[in-house]
């Protein structure tokens, strides 16, 4: 099965080859039954690339310990659940499934987009078998999932795809099993969501190349690439979300977010993918800003590569990043082949990138969709110095006079909060501002409500204990952003209500229903502002106490009183849980239990790496947080770190909210202009369906 595996990926690798020459040629000699063999090399590539996933899926439930990879991430009492996620959970498997999630988008676009552009579409799939090709040679050079387990003379074992010389094959009976922090339901799904993200994000970049190559430089491209960026921008919110989620209920320490180089690495595209869908707008509208859409696009594209290259090379070192390995010269070597071929492409174009208008106001929509475009790039910007200068730093201090210095949370959160702060209006202002020019009636007018809105959020906040300058002030544009939404939802529903003769309800409904790009999105809007509100809560008003307690002993933190009333230890298949048991008390009511705890892993790769188990006492004011710090003795005293996150749960129903407006936004729907146009076709006296 391992030897069918490794050939399902060299014939893929081959067919990839035999693909891209095709629709090269087959475009630039006007060859169609060229460009079709070209076409169905694609498939044939995602074909044998999901043949070789399955062999490796096969290898993993059965516990095949003569693969390396089998051995180093399965043991014999991991659950079957943890073994499928074994997939993604190390380095070849992540590349494999990696290259199995881009097979199906560039599968999936091929036969949706193939009739549609036919100028484009050659070259969008030589990108897509490009990119393909890459993975493939990673996986078949430098991380090949199919290695045999070989025992060394000297007693060791090593992973190759042919013998060593002196070496047999390895007989083992367990293997090391996942790393026990990866033992978690959010680090599951968690990578899954990211890889549709990220990966999806080579959709957008394959047009755009097309369309360079092509001077198709029109709309067309954008309007092809809008739900294939949506799309994977939706993965990536929820693959983040998840991935803070993660880090707040099993790694301790009481935050969501800790600025780590590969949280960057996916917060880096978000940025720019989140431009790119702003921008695009103006450019539908009114003809402007292709070059920078060009640029958002391709700055994606190259931050998801180079993601990838910082988590799976070991140049960081981190809680989620892989180990060091050997793929890190041909990642770097990719992302200097994309990066100059595509900015060589755009240069050669930029006379046929002239904007058809130009900006006729500051006070205009155009205006603020810039800035917060140029806000977007400021934070990623400030992000990827931040990420990468301790890399820099470390690569040329021998060399260069560099001081070796890291950036941490508190650094970003200095820097980045006031561009957010100032994003954040900004997305609240955009909406109520007019095309090319807001006169002063407009401005009066649209306003109005939510500036008063904003001083109410504030004037409700300072009594109820925000007095410190900086959050009352976000409270201040949190309230002017809802202001504004909740007025552009009146006002739409109101103005159909008038027209079309609907109650509000039913007009509040068809206006979500026919304009469900638009509402989608301020839903998406409302979505941050919960966030924010969450953000503004965990990390203004956190408070923190630790303290070691004896059986009987009580410990005070804000309302709450927790009572240690004993430990107990549950034996389980894999690991041992300890856990304590504490009564919890709120202004000396009793209102439960709470069990912080940690799991004692006895598979080969979890022993030594005990993982804490946090309780968390979730409510829509706050959280209370209990770590277990440690403990003496059979138990008769353990130690404590406590703390209690102000409005932490409306950090994850932002989310849902985010998730629940894009589906909004991205959900088929038919237009009246459609349906109109179905009448004009059906004859009279025959009723459409």
């Amino acid at each position: 099965m391992a030897d069918l595996g490794l050939l399902a990926l060299v014939v893929a690798f081959v067919v990839a080859l035999f693909g891209i020459a095709a629709n090269l040629i087959g475009a630039q000699q006007k060859r169609p039954a060229l460009i079709v063999a070209g076409r169905n090399a694609l498939y044939v590539v995602s074909g044998f690339v999901a043949l070789a996933a399955l062999i490796l899926i096969i290898a993993l439930q059965r516990r095949d310990y003569s693969l390396a990879y089998v051995a180093n991430v399965v043991s014999n009492d991991q659950s079957v659940f943890f073994n499928l996620a074994a997939l993604w959970g190390g380095q070849a498997g992540s590349l494999l499934f990696w290259t199995l999630i881009l097979a199906g988008y560039s599968t999936a676009v091929t036969l949706s987009q193939w009739k549609r552009q036919p100028i484009l579409r050659p070259y969008v799939t030589a990108v897509l078998l490009g990119v393909l090709l890459f993975f493939l040679t990673v996986l078949l050079f430098a991380a090949n999932a199919f290695n045999r387990l070989w025992l060394m003379p000297d007693g060791t074992t090593l992973g190759a795809t042919f013998a060593p010389a002196g070496a047999v094959p390895a007989q083992i009976t367990d293997g090391s099993g996942l790393n026990p922090l990866l033992q978690n339901y959010w680090m599951v799904i968690h990578p899954v969501m990211l890889y549709l993200g990220w990966i999806g994000m080579i959709i957008p970049f394959s047009f755009a190349v097309a369309a360079l190559v092509t001077r198709q430089l029109g709309n067309e491209w954008v309007r092809s690439i809008r739900r294939w960026t949506l799309v994977p921008w939706m993965f990536l919110t929820a693959g983040i979300l998840m991935g803070s989620q993660w880090a707040y209920v099993e790694l301790g320490w009481g935050g969501y977010w800790a600025w780590d180089p590969v949280e960057n690495a996916s917060f880096l595209p978000w940025l720019t993918a989140t431009a790119f869908l702003h921008s695009i707008m103006i450019q539908e509208r009114r003809g402007m800003l292709k070059v920078w859409n060009l640029t958002l696009v391709f700055l994606t594209f190259e931050l998801t590569i180079i993601g990838t290259f910082i988590t799976r090379s070991g140049v960081i070192e981190s809680v989620h990043a892989f180990a060091l390995s050997n793929i890190g010269p041909l990642f770097f070597s990719f992302i200097l082949l994309t990066m100059f071929g595509y900015l060589a492409l755009l240069w050669t174009r930029l006379p046929q990138l002239r904007s058809a208008n130009q900006l006729d106001s500051v006070l205009s929509r155009e205006s603020a969709f810039l800035f917060n475009n140029l806000l977007f790039v400021g934070i990623a910007g400030v992000t990827l110095f931040g990420t990468f200068y301790p890399i820099i730093s470390d690569l040329f201090s021998n060399f260069l006079p560099v001081e070796k210095m890291s950036f941490a949370a508190p650094w970003f959160n200095k820097v980045t909060g006031p561009l957010f702060l100032l994003l954040i209006a900004l997305m609240g202002s955009a909406p109520l501002l007019s095309w090319r020019r807001s006169s002063t009636e407009t401005l009066r007018k649209n306003f109005t409500f939510p500036l008063l809105a904003g001083l109410g959020a504030m004037l409700l906040a300072y009594p109820l204990g925000i007095h410190r300058i900086y959050p009352l002030l976000s409270f201040g544009v949190a309230g002017f952003v809802v202001g504004g939404l909740l007025q552009e939802f009146y006002r739409g529903a109101k103005a159909r209500g008038r027209t079309k003769g609907e109650s509000w309800p039913v007009a509040l409904y068809q206006l979500l229903r026919r304009n469900q790009r638009r509402y989608g999105g301020y839903i998406v809007h409302f979505g941050v502002i919960l966030i924010m509100v969450a953000i503004i809560g965990a990390n203004a008003y956190q408070t923190e106490a630790q303290a070691n307690l004896q059986v009987g002993e009580s410990m005070q933190i804000e309302d709450y009183t927790l009572t240690l009333q004993g430990m107990r230890q549950s034996p389980g298949s894999t690991f041992d849980k300890v856990e304590a048991i504490l009564l919890v008390s709120r202004n000396g009511k009793e209102v439960g239990e709470i069990s912080p705890g940690m799991n004692f892993y006895n598979t080969i790769g979890g022993r030594d790496q005990p993982t804490n188990e946090i309780s968390i006492r979730m409510g829509l004011r706050e959280d209370l947080y209990v770590v277990l710090a440690g403990w003496e003795g059979t138990g008769q005293s353990a130690s404590f770190k406590t703390y209690v996150n102000p409005l932490m749960s409306w950090m994850w129903i932002g989310g849902i909210v985010m998730i629940l407006g894009t589906l909004a936004a991205l959900w088929p729907h038919e237009t009246e202009t459609q349906r109109s146009e179905v009448r004009d076709r059906v004859p009279r006296g025959i009723q459409p369906a």
